[in-house]
């Protein structure tokens, strides 16, 4: 479990060293957005030098996901690889629906984004996966053993959480932290002394390879729940649900990369991202301690034969 630990830490150290940001824009560059998690930021990377072999330069931009939506829109960033469903399905879509961003086809990986925790707190709290169970369980949660309300830990992403938490009536609280580094920094420290604790994980991600947690299981998602307050347990409030289960992950484009750059249009709608391509991207870093550029590296040497069939053969290199 120390071991652990150290691989998180040796993460942080080297994380901020990875992001160039974009500052005076060269309108003929394909300019990048990197948000928030480490998976995005690799294969970001990853698209950046395939696109780069096409002799086509490339920048990068520091963006968070609320703010990439207009970006997209008016050509400031030109490609998003990942658009996870649970997170971001309303905006992508109403963009899509005024053609304002274009979707450019769906990842073979499926996801799932929720509430999770490292299989020791099993131990701690029996009656676990059930949300039931951990609502029983709420005190072992609390950031201090003065309160029975528990402590749910997520990031700068939108998941109706609150509503959640109200509908099923959780004794709950929610810390919001800033990004994936502080959500693996907390549980680092729980990690380091077995604490509980329960946080925003999704998969594909580098847990998947490197540390076994579970999923909390909510009732299961529907569209009606997000909607008709009569539908699932509580009959006046919505959200009283899971997220989806099995999630479409998409990716996104400004409308004139199309027109712009049609062999990095083909590229993009070729890339096809399995679950292991993407919890290995996130491994490389936050496991493994490499930076950004180095992962990238590695992952396309790991990959090679995928992501060349990807290029178009039209397209030289």
């Amino acid at each position: 479990m120390h071991s652990l630990v150290v691989l998180f830490l040796t993460f942080f150290a080297v994380f901020s060293a990875g992001a160039h940001s974009a500052t005076n824009k060269d309108k003929s560059s394909i300019i990048l957005p990197l948000n928030e998690w480490a998976s995005q930021r690799v294969l970001s990377r990853v698209v950046g030098n395939m696109i780069q072999q096409l002799n086509i330069p490339v920048q990068y931009q520091e963006i968070g996901v609320a703010d990439q939506w207009g970006a997209l829109r008016r050509g400031m960033v030109h490609i998003q690889i990942e658009v996870w469903q649970p997170s971001m399905a309303k905006p992508f879509e109403q963009m899509v629906d005024k053609g304002y961003i274009s979707d450019l086809g769906t990842h073979k990986a499926v996801v799932r984004e929720e509430w999770w925790y490292p299989d020791y707190v099993s131990d701690f709290c029996p009656d676990l996966p059930s949300w039931q169970g951990l609502n029983k369980c709420a005190a072992i949660f609390s950031a201090n053993y003065q309160s029975n309300k528990g402590v749910y830990y997520t990031g700068p992403w939108d998941y109706g959480d609150a509503e959640l938490i109200r509908a099923l009536e959780l004794n709950f609280v929610i810390e919001r932290l800033k990004d994936d580094k502080a959500l693996w920094r907390e549980l680092a420290r729980a990690n380091e002394t077995s604490r509980p604790i329960v946080l925003l994980n999704w998969t594909p991600n580098w847990t998947d390879a490197r540390i076994e947690g579970q999923f909390v299981e909510f009732p299961p998602y529907t569209p009606e729940c997000e909607s008709d307050p009569q539908w699932g347990i509580n009959k006046f409030l919505t959200k009283d649900c899971a997220n989806p289960k099995n999630g479409w992950l998409k990716k996104a484009a400004w409308p004139e990369l199309k027109f712009k750059w049609p062999c990095v249009y083909k590229l993009v709608k070729n890339i096809d991202l399995n679950k292991s391509m993407i919890s290995e991207a996130a491994a490389l870093v936050i496991a493994d301690g490499h930076d950004e550029a180095r992962a990238a590296s590695l992952w396309m040497t790991k990959f090679e034969r995928q992501w060349r069939s990807w290029v178009p053969q039209s397209c030289g290199r």
